[in-house]
């Protein structure tokens, strides 16, 4: 199974859904709340480009927020993802 991560503030709609998916599949993953912690969202800046949440990391690659998550579901990607072992 894959390593997920799930960067997300205390209050985000898009955090909720993004994690009721990966819930509904049944997936493990490590949530981290950034709210009020510059320096973290300060890295997900650096690493992703963007500063919205959530940020989702899978085998330490970012795949994006909730909408890129459930376009990635919508096209049977995602499934191979979380399927893949961390390399």
């Amino acid at each position: 199974m894959a390593d997920v991560k799930v960067y997300v503030t205390s209050y985000c709609p898009y955090c909720v859904r993004a994690k009721a998916l990966l819930s509904r599949k049944k997936v493990a993953f490590q949530e981290i709340d950034v709210t009020g912690d510059d320096a973290q969202r300060d890295w997900l800046v650096e690493t992703t480009g963007r500063r919205t949440v959530p940020q989702i990391f899978i085998n330490n690659q970012p795949v994006g927020g909730c909408d890129d998550l459930y376009a990635l579901d919508r096209a049977g990607e995602l499934d191979k993802l979380l399927s893949a072992s961390p390399g």
